[in-house]
């Protein structure tokens, strides 16, 4: 049995599209300290595939990974929310 595994899809905001067939994705992610039970937010910016440049900043969109195809860029755009 030859099963592929799950590609991993996270959700963010596009902060930048100037560059050609790339946006650049905000995540933020909540989380709370173990000890002191504080709430707070974790962001990181992923560079992503955008094949029609038809994504633009303000665009919350859902990305999934796929092998590199840069040095940095190892996400492509699924779609826009």
């Amino acid at each position: 049995m030859n099963t592929a595994p799950k590609k991993q899809q996270i959700t963010g905001m596009v902060v930048s599209d100037k560059m050609t067939k790339t946006v650049v994705v905000k995540v933020d992610v909540r989380k709370r300290h173990p000890k002191y039970k504080k709430a707070y937010t974790i962001t990181k910016k992923y560079k992503a595939h955008d094949e029609n440049n038809e994504y633009h900043v303000g665009d919350k969109v859902v990305m999934e990974s796929i092998r590199p195809m840069s040095k940095e860029k190892k996400f492509k755009v699924l779609k826009k929310i």
